[in-house]
Formats: structure tokens, sequence, C-alpha cells
């Protein structure tokens, strides 16, 4: 019957295979059949696929939209089940429409009008939160420009600004020197426009971390007032000019402080926040440059006298901050600031007692610099003994009743000395008086000859 070996062994192998394949062709029937049963049972707009047994979410794509994700409840491994009972298949389908949208269940009729609605509602309402939200971020800012000018002095921190205008006018006045009102406006307002362009460019890096804060969360960018394009652009607005007026009008030295300023303030300042507790002596510099920039301004170099004013203010910040961040730990801790006031309380205290009773020293180097008359040390003794007074009480008793004690006696603390520093301040020598007609003639009348 086989004309060679070659052709039985062909027979008999194909035998073989035809038989296994009979022998699975009942049960693969069966796992055809509920493949097809799973998906007429599916809705028309949904296509579901089951869990391997190493996943722990089942997968729910809709036609058109987005991928989803449902927790599957726990059960029993099916994997033998499947194996050795036929019948465990159509169970394990048909658990299926119980997790698919409740819509489709209505057009089947297999769910009443109650369960529909209640199921319903929580079937849809993630999908109208999530387009909510994406409305909230995509929105067109409509902004009032009746409420425009209180937004920017918001976003400038306008009572900031014009405590570093105050400091800096300060500096300009102590200056030995005649007064120059038209040097003093053009400095006063470059200080100012630099102080706009450093606190808005601080608080568009600094919203996701106000918004978790009670002292900050009403802050415009926050609550969504203007958007971070505007914010950037007011402070570009402010800061270019304000650079400019203060270097091209003014001089040079002052404007490179100004823009010194502006950069320690926002990218060093600014970023330490969540860094490290150094970023309260940074703060402390960037509070000190502005009355030296009045002296520049006034001047043109830098002198001991400047560096004596920047020191008043370096040194009053710390009392003043401190006890200013001791009330609001709960609030940074939230933001996630590493201030000495959260991670490190003790050296806090001791930082403001400290820098208090440096306040003193300080007092006395005006009349050794040629700064102002010996008057001065003595007339600010009482000032500079009660914010040490109440800086050492700080100190012996962190309450936040002391806190607050010093922190209100900081706030008129400084315009008490600056006031007496203008007051004390030393009778100017004019190298450039016209000279009588017994004095020599002077290099200048040399030149002129």
């Amino acid at each position: 019957m086989y004309k060679t070996p070659c052709s039985k062994l062909k027979v008999l192998v194909g035998a073989s295979v035809f038989q296994t394949l009979a022998e699975n062709a009942s049960r693969s029937h069966q796992y055809s059949r509920s493949f097809v049963q799973l998906c007429r049972n599916s809705p028309a707009e949904w296509v579901t696929f089951q869990h391997l047994n190493f996943l722990k979410r089942q997968y729910v794509i809709k036609n058109g939209g987005g991928l989803r994700q449902r927790a599957r409840p726990k059960q029993e491994p099916v994997s033998a089940a499947l194996e050795d009972h036929d019948d465990t298949v159509v169970r394990q389908v048909q658990r299926v429409p119980a997790i698919r949208p409740v819509a489709t269940a209505l057009r089947q009729g297999r769910e009443d009008k109650a369960a529909e609605a209640a199921v319903g509602a929580e079937e849809v309402e993630p999908e109208v939160e999530r387009r909510a939200k994406l409305d909230r971020q995509w929105k067109e800012l409509n902004v009032d420009r009746a409420e425009l000018l209180e937004v920017y002095a918001r976003l400038s921190k306008i009572k900031l600004t014009a405590l570093v205008v105050t400091t800096a006018a300060a500096g300009y006045a102590m200056a030995p020197v005649p007064f120059d009102p038209y040097c003093f406006l053009l400095a006063s307002l470059g200080t100012g426009l630099s102080s706009c362009a450093a606190n808005s460019i601080n608080q568009y890096f600094e919203v996701p971390f106000d918004s978790n804060m009670n002292r900050t969360k009403n802050r415009p960018l926050v609550r969504g007032q203007i958007s971070p394009l505007h914010a950037v652009g007011f402070a570009a607005a402010c800061g270019v000019p304000g650079v400019a007026m203060l270097t091209l009008a003014v001089n040079p030295l002052t404007g490179f402080l100004g823009a010194l300023n502006i950069f320690l303030y926002t990218c060093c300042y600014t970023p330490l926040k969540r860094l490290s507790i150094t970023n309260t002596w940074v703060g402390a510099v960037v509070g000190a440059i502005p009355p030296v920039m009045g002296w520049t301004a006034a001047m043109g170099t830098l002198d001991p006298g400047a560096l004596l004013l920047g020191g008043f203010l370096y040194s009053w910040q710390f009392p003043h901050f401190n006890a200013l961040s001791w009330n609001l730990r709960e609030d940074y801790s939230r933001g996630g600031y590493r201030m000495m006031s959260v991670t490190h309380p003790a050296l806090c205290r001791r930082v403001a007692l400290r820098h208090s009773l440096a306040l003193m020293g300080l007092s006395t180097l005006g009349p050794v610099l040629d700064l102002t008359t010996w008057t001065f040390p003595l007339v600010s003794l009482p000032i500079n003994l009660y914010i040490g007074y109440l800086a050492f009480r700080f100190y012996r008793d962190p309450s936040r009743s002391s806190a607050r004690k010093l922190f209100f006696c900081s706030l008129w603390h400084l315009p008490m000395l600056l006031l007496l520093l203008l007051t004390c301040k030393r009778g100017r020598k004019d190298p450039d008086h016209a000279p009588g007609p017994d004095s020599a003639p002077g290099p200048a009348l040399t030149l002129q000859s």
C-alpha cells in the first residue's frame, strides 16, 4: 500500500496530529463560544479585557476616549479551575457585566431605573469633575481693570517695597553731600521698581507653596487673578526700567547693586527657603543693600558709612523676621520652607538675641566713623535696650506672646533708629566751598586759569 517508508511515516504523523486536534476541539470551541458571548454582552461603546493572574487592576477603554482603571475585587485563582472544569469559564465571564457602565444596562433592560440613577451618578461624576478641572486650568482670565492696580500692589508687596524705598532714602539722606532732589527721586523710583520686580518674580516661583499657607493663599497668582505670563511681564516691565534708570540716570554702581539685589532675592533667597536655613542670612543681605544703594546714589562710592547703614538693616532683620516666623511655624512647615523657627528653634531665638544686642554695638560706630555725633549712641540706647530686653524674653520664654511683642517692637524700632540717625547726623564738610579773598586758589581755579 505504501510505496516507501517515508510515506508511511507521513501518514502516521498526520493521523496523530489529527487525533490531538480532535481531542482539543471541544475545549477550544468552549473558549471561542465564551469569548463571543463576552463580546455580545459588552456594550457597543466599550471594550473590556480580562485580567491575567498577575494583574491587580482591570482596564476599561472607551472608544474615542481615554484609558481608565478600576480596582478588581480579590478573588480565588482561576487558572486551575479553567483546566479542570469547563463550566467555570462561563461563571468567570459572567462577572464582567457587573462592572460595565449603567447606561448600557438601561438600554438592555437589565437594571431598574432607581439603581441606574444611583450608580450612573457615580460613573458620570468623575468625568464631569475632570472636565471642570480642565476648564479651570485653561480658562481665559478676564482681569478687571478697576482691580488691576490693587493686584499689582499685592503682587509687588507694596508695603515691603515702601520699606525698601524708605531705607534707601535714609541712606541717601545720610550721605555727606548736598541734597539733589532730582537724583533723589530717580534713585528712589529705580529702587522701588527693582523691589517690585524682585517681589513679583518671588511670587511667581512660589505659587505651589503659597497655596498651602494661610498667610499667602490669597496672593493674586494663587487665586488666579492674573496669569503667570502677566506676572512675569509686570516684573520685566518694572525690573528693566528700574535697573536702567539706576545705571544710566544715577550711576553704574547703584545700578549694579539694584541688579544684584534682584538676583540675590529671586535666584538665591527664594530657592534656599526650601533647602537650608541659610536663606535667612541671605535674605538679611538683600534687606541690607537698599540703604547702601541710597548712599552710593549720592556719593558714587562705597564708604564705611554705607556699610554701617547696611549693618543696621542686616542686624535688625533677625529679631524682626525670627519673631515673625516663630508664630508662623505651622504655615512654613505646610509650605515646605526650611526656616530656623521650624528646623532649629533654639538657634532661631539665639540669633534674634545676638543681633538685637549687636544694634547697640553698631550705634557706637556712628561717631567713630564720623557719620553721627556722640549724641546718637546715647539717644538710641533706650530703644536698643528695649528691643534687646524683648529679645532676651523671647529667648528665655519662647511663647507666641513674647514673639509677638518682639515683632511689633521691631516695626517701630527701625523708623525710630533711622530718625535718630538723621537727627544726629554730623555736619557736612564741603571741600568745594567758595574760597575767601585770603585763601590760596584751589586746583579747579588753577586749571581754569
